[in-house]
Order: structure tokens, then C-alpha cells, then sequence
């Protein structure tokens, strides 16, 4: 690899965590050279790999890099997505799904239903209420209780199941669990008679973007719930290894 691409390279690496940094500060950080360095950070940032802020020197990566590996990450959910949900219902024999979290909602954006399966029409592209969606409590298990709290500010907590949670403190109980756990539960609380176990998934800056779920019938579920679990926890992190090029 040419020097000057493995310098850059290794610049990039070392401001990965975003914050913006000076030359110094960098070059004493990396053991190099600050006018060398700096050379480096000029001819990157007039490619804008870097932001050279013009109020302090201080540098950092570029929003194109993260613009970049957000659409990467978008493709690689719908594509290495798609593998990890063929893998977990080839070991479940079990309908499985990929959401997302939208606002106080959840949006399937992959699924693998096993032959013979009963669903009606796809769930791809349809929102339900994050509070008691098959995922919802896996894709806010990072956020803290005031987060939470802004997300579902405005929702009405309508009940769909039996066990529909029946605010946002019965909410937040649950979540309380999942984090322990590091997963979810969800039983009988998006409709009657439903259960699934939802495992988080996380990108290259270690946030949860999406999660991976094991959906079917209760009477059928709940006694392999530890199988669905192993089988989405597993699944899981390969699909993380996926989104991070590892």
C-alpha cells in the first residue's frame, strides 16, 4: 500500500470516534510528526475525507464517511439481512423478520416466512407501535428512560393483545428486563395468541439499528423459547460482523 494512503488511512482511524481533535493533539496521539501529519490532513480534507473546522484548526472525519456507511449499512441490512433470516428459520422453523425503529414505531424491512405459513400478505414496509411490536423493546434498549420517554411523548397506548403494555411506566418496567437480558420478550402484547423473541443489532459505531425476531404462535413458541433465543442471538451477531466488515 502506497505510504501516503496508509497514513491517511491510519488518520482516519484514529479520529473513528468523531470528536473533533487538533493537529497537536492528533499527532501526539498517533507518535507523528505534526507538520507531516498536518500535510496529510489538508490534502485529505480538500478531498473531504476530513473537516478542517475554520474557527478552532480542529479536525475531524468528514459527514460524506458517515453519510456513506449509512447507506452501506441500509444495503447490507436488506442483503447479509436477509441471509441471517434465512439461517434462523432454517434452525426455528419459524417465521422471522428484520425491523427497524421509525419514530415510535417498528418497520419490517426483511422477512423469511417457512413454507405452509399462514401470514396474510407481507409485513414488509408496515409500521406498528413500537410499545408492543415484536421488536420495539430490542431497538430501544440502548436509549435511557428519558429518551424512551421523548419517543412515545404523544402515543396513545391502545391495547392489541392481552398483555399490551398499558402505559409507558408498564413500558418501561419491560424494557428494564430486556436490557438485563439482552433481549426480548414479547407475549401475547402485539395480538392474542402471538409470542416472539427479538435479539438487537449493531452497526460499525456500536448502535443498535435494527433487530432480528423469531415470531409464531404461543402455544408453540413459548416452550423452545430458549432454542428461538439462541438461534436469534447467534444469528444476530453474525449479521453484526456483517455491517462492520469483519
Amino acid at each position: 500500500m502506497d505510504s501516503s494512503v496508509a497514513k491517511g488511512l491510519d488518520a482516519l482511524t484514529a479520529l473513528a470516534d468523531g470528536a473533533a481533535v487538533s493537529v497537536a493533539d492528533l499527532a501526539r496521539q498517533m507518535g507523528r510528526d505534526r507538520s507531516q501529519l498536518s500535510r496529510t490532513l489538508t490534502a485529505m480534507a480538500s478531498e473531504r475525507f476530513v473537516r478542517r473546522e475554520e474557527t478552532d484548526g480542529t479536525v475531524g472525519p468528514h459527514w460524506k464517511l458517515y453519510a456513506t456507511a449509512r447507506e452501506l449499512t441500509a444495503h447490507r441490512l436488506r442483503t447479509d439481512g436477509l441471509t441471517a433470516l434465512e439461517g434462523m428459520a432454517a434452525e426455528t422453523g419459524e417465521s422471522c423478520y428484520l425491523g427497524v425503529l421509525a419514530g415510535d414505531t417498528t418497520v419490517t424491512v426483511a422477512e423469511r416466512v417457512p413454507p405452509g405459513s399462514r401470514q396474510l400478505g407481507s409485513w414488509i414496509g408496515r409500521p406498528y407501535p413500537a410499545y408492543c411490536s415484536d421488536c420495539g423493546q430490542a431497538l430501544l434498549s440502548d436509549a435511557d428512560d428519558d429518551e424512551v420517554t421523548a419517543v412515545f411523548a404523544r402515543t396513545e397506548f391502545v391495547r392489541h393483545g392481552p398483555n399490551t403494555p398499558t402505559d409507558l411506566a408498564d413500558f418501561l418496567d419491560r424494557l428494564a428486563l430486556t436490557r438485563r437480558r439482552g433481549y426480548s420478550v414479547v407475549d401475547e402484547e402485539a395480538e392474542p395468541g402471538l409470542y416472539s423473541v427479538a435479539v438487537p443489532v449493531r452497526d460499525f459505531t456500536d448502535e443498535i439499528v435494527a433487530a432480528v425476531q423469531v415470531v409464531g404462535p404461543r402455544r408453540r413458541l413459548e416452550p423452545r423459547r430458549e432454542e428461538c433465543v439462541a438461534a436469534a442471538l447467534r444469528w444476530g451477531r453474525w449479521l453484526e460482523g456483517a455491517l462492520r466488515g469483519v
